[in-house]
């Protein structure tokens, strides 16, 4: 082998070894590539798979906690599948141990549920309480029973009228009565759901108390009757031999009598209408227990009744050398519409009392009023003493029934206990209040309040009142021992524009009529030392002509009031507004130096007399008593033993009034009236007075003698007064005429004769 050829093999050998080599470097290139390659790939491969990793772990933390959740719900629901089945339980026993029967129905009105008390029901009826039951076949199976009462109905009708109970939506109850004698209430209610919820009781028991309940109220209602017819009897029991008592005392008290005789006259007649008080208060709490009781409202004098009260209570609070005095507001009004009789019993309760416990010193009563609204006036009245007072643990007891507040104290005050707890319910029924203020051993203080409407114009009922006359009298001087007294005439002056000076003594008064110059002396009558006509006499002696007003509690004139010159004039104790203001006026209109004589004291409308009188009563001591007091009057009386006898007396008789007594045997008053009555109208005659005389006193009885054609009725015990006084009343409203009256009356037409002198039959 050349060299050539050698050199040509070693250039092929050094071509395919460097091709080698360059393929070598290539594939060592390649493979760096892909070592790098996977190197980043097996990065990857380890990111992912930590990263799967961590998921796993966190997959498996969370399975973990999803199996221990599971494991808590698991066991959360086995408790409360245990809490339900107990709570259904419970529910359950609860409905087993009602005494109701209980039914729940489904939307389509079948039975879901009932307890045995239900079921039981059911069963006595024949029917068996399961799932599925109809209500329309319940009620077919009770209807079937034939345990229906006969009182539900025709079976039928109960049916059908059961039917539509059970279809009404709501709430609803019903009570059936079964075998007679055995009542069940249905009570049925509608869920939301649209099921039924059935309640079935026994109300056998409850029925049964709700008969004896009603029994008992029948019971106590005839009681009530009973009660209240007893003490109709007793009160016209008693008020007829009353009736002699009181009325023969008044006669006699009217004699001749010596001193002894006339205390004895006054002690009857003082006892005996001391018991009638008694009995007026247990019938007037009677009939309010009872709510009998009415008031009726119509207009009256407020004024006018406090002081018609006070007069009333003035003889005794003299007797005690107690003054009574009264203060009524100068601005306000005295006409109001109210019941003003029942105002004056709550006032003579309150201010009789204060007197009876007052031993020295007053008893005054205040009247002041506010306005409420336009034409409405809240009256308050309060009665002030200077008495034995009332211990404060006593107060909240002294409105109590039948109680006094100390019975070691008012044990020698007579009374019921009764006058405070009727005032009470008086005031409480016309709307107001009473309360009372007390400090013991110093005095009290009772009063009341109510609201009242006015009568007529408000704007001219609340102007105050005035004097008429010129403006002479300017000054005044006012003389009363009495601070209280003094108080209430200087400011009932002061609002009349006049300038007061008050003293209490003569002595005083002397010395200020030196120092100043007065127009009018308004003097009290009895004073320590020296009274108000001593102060008039030493008022002349001096020389001084002034006009003097004499002050007295005294009924009638006093002694020495009537010598010439000495008074101007006299006024009864306690003074209306009224009354000061007209004596006033009076003094304004004459001369300064001129004096005004007393005026005359006020005198009823005298009674007619020469009447032929009618007077059905059976009881001889009552004819005798009225005979008596008629006896002055110049009338002639016919005198019927019983209803019967007055109607024929009637019928063949023409009589000017008839006195007729309801209780009487044959026939009574109101049966006699309305014959009567009947036997005018078929004659077509005027009707003549009927005046009832009864001892009755319940509610109603008014009324009652009315509407039978009487005109009046007059109460027993009977006064002399009241019966004259009813007599001048009709003649005033023409229902009378007399044949000898003071007035100017004309005689009736249908008296053939004059009248003899009063008989008995």
């Amino acid at each position: 082998m050349n060299a050539s050829d050698w050199q040509q093999r070693y250039e092929q050998e050094r071509a395919a070894r460097i091709e080698a080599e360059r393929r070598l470097e290539l594939r060592s290139a390649e493979l760096r590539q892909a070592n790098l390659d996977l190197a980043i790939q097996a990065d990857d491969l380890t990111v992912e798979i930590e990263t799967t990793q961590q998921e796993f772990d966190a997959a498996r933390s969370r399975a973990e906690t999803l199996a221990d959740q599971t494991q808590r719900i698991r066991a959360d629901l086995v408790a409360a599948n245990h809490a339900t089945f107990r709570a259904e339980r419970r529910l359950w026993d609860a409905l087993e141990a009602i005494q109701d029967g209980f039914a729940l129905f489904g939307e389509d009105d079948r039975l879901i549920a009932a307890n045995r008390v239900y079921t039981k029901f059911l069963g006595t009826l024949g029917c068996t309480a399961a799932p599925g039951l109809a209500y329309r076949a319940i009620i077919d199976a009770v209807a079937a029973s034939g345990a229906v009462h006969d009182s539900n109905g025709p079976v039928a009708q109960w049916r059908s009228a059961m039917r539509r109970w059970h279809a009404e939506p709501g709430y609803k109850a019903h009570v059936m009565q079964l075998n007679g004698d055995h009542w069940l209430k249905l009570k049925e209610r509608r869920t939301e759901d649209g099921n039924t919820v059935m309640l079935v009781s026994d109300v056998t028991e409850a029925k049964r108390r709700e008969g004896e309940l009603d029994a008992a109220r029948r019971d106590a209602e005839a009681a009530n009757r009973a009660k209240s017819a007893f003490l109709a009897n007793m009160s016209h029991e008693i008020r007829t031999p009353m009736n002699g008592v009181v009325g023969m005392a008044d006669l006699l008290a009217e004699t001749d009598l010596d001193d002894d005789q006339q205390l004895y006259a006054d002690t009857i007649r003082s006892s005996g209408e001391a018991l009638l008080v008694i009995l007026n208060d247990v019938l007037d709490y009677s009939k309010i227990e009872s709510g009998m009781f009415e008031l009726f409202p119509e207009p009256f004098d407020l004024e006018r009744a406090v002081h018609d009260v006070a007069l009333l209570l003035q003889p005794k609070a003299r007797e005690k050398g107690v003054d009574l005095l009264i203060d009524y507001d100068m601005f306000l009004p005295a006409h109001y519409i109210g019941d003003g009789g029942r105002l004056r019993q709550v006032l003579t309760n309150l201010a009789g009392n204060a007197v009876k416990f007052t031993e020295t010193g007053f008893v005054l009563i205040r009247v002041v009023g506010i306005e409420v609204a336009a034409g409405q006036q809240k009256i308050h009245i309060a009665i002030e003493d200077s008495g034995i007072g009332i211990a404060a643990d006593q107060i909240e007891h002294i409105f109590g029934e039948f109680t006094q507040a100390d019975e070691k104290i008012t044990r020698r005050f007579e009374g019921t206990g009764l006058g405070l707890a009727i005032s009470r319910r008086l005031v409480a029924m016309m709307g107001g209040d009473i309360w009372v203020d007390s400090v013991l051993g110093k005095g009290s203080c009772f009063g009341f309040s109510v609201e009242l409407p006015l009568v007529g114009d408000p704007k001219l009922a609340t102007q105050a009142p005035g004097l008429k006359a010129g403006r002479k009298l300017r000054r005044a001087l006012i003389v009363d021992d009495l601070q209280v007294n003094r108080v209430i005439l200087e400011r009932q002056l002061g609002f009349l524009g006049i300038e007061t000076t008050a003293c209490c003594s003569v002595e005083t008064a002397l010395q200020c009529l030196a120092e100043a110059r007065f127009d009018v002396i308004l003097t009290d009558h009895q004073m320590p030392g020296q009274t108000g006509i001593d102060l008039a006499r030493k008022v002349r002696d001096a020389g001084l002509n002034l006009p003097i007003l004499l002050l007295s509690s005294q009924a009638g004139q006093p002694a020495g009031a009537s010598e010439p010159g000495l008074l101007a004039g006299c006024l009864r104790k306690p003074v209306l507004r009224r009354d000061l203001c007209a004596a006033l006026d009076a003094l304004n209109g004459v001369a300064r130096a001129e004096l005004v004589r007393s005026p005359p004291p006020d005198t009823e409308d005298a009674a007619p007399t020469g009447l032929h009188l009618l007077i059905a009563e059976d009881n001889r001591t009552n004819q005798l008593v009225l005979a008596r007091m008629l006896d002055e009057g110049g009338h002639k009386l016919d005198f019927a033993n019983n209803g019967r006898e007055a109607v024929d007396l009637f019928a063949t008789t023409d009589f000017d009034l008839v006195f007729m007594d309801i209780s009487m045997p044959e026939m009574d008053g109101v049966e006699a009236t309305e014959t009567i009555r009947r036997f005018e109208a078929a004659r077509g005659s005027d009707p003549v007075p009927i005046i009832a005389l009864t001892a009755h006193a319940m509610a109603g009885d008014g009324e009652r003698f009315l509407a039978a054609g009487m005109d009046r009725h007059l109460s027993k015990p009977l006064k002399k007064a009241s019966i004259t006084g009813l007599l001048s009343d009709l003649v005033r409203s023409g229902r009378l005429n007399g044949a000898e009256c003071s007035g100017s009356l004309a005689p009736p037409a249908r008296m053939a004769r004059q009248p003899s002198a009063a008989a008995m039959r």
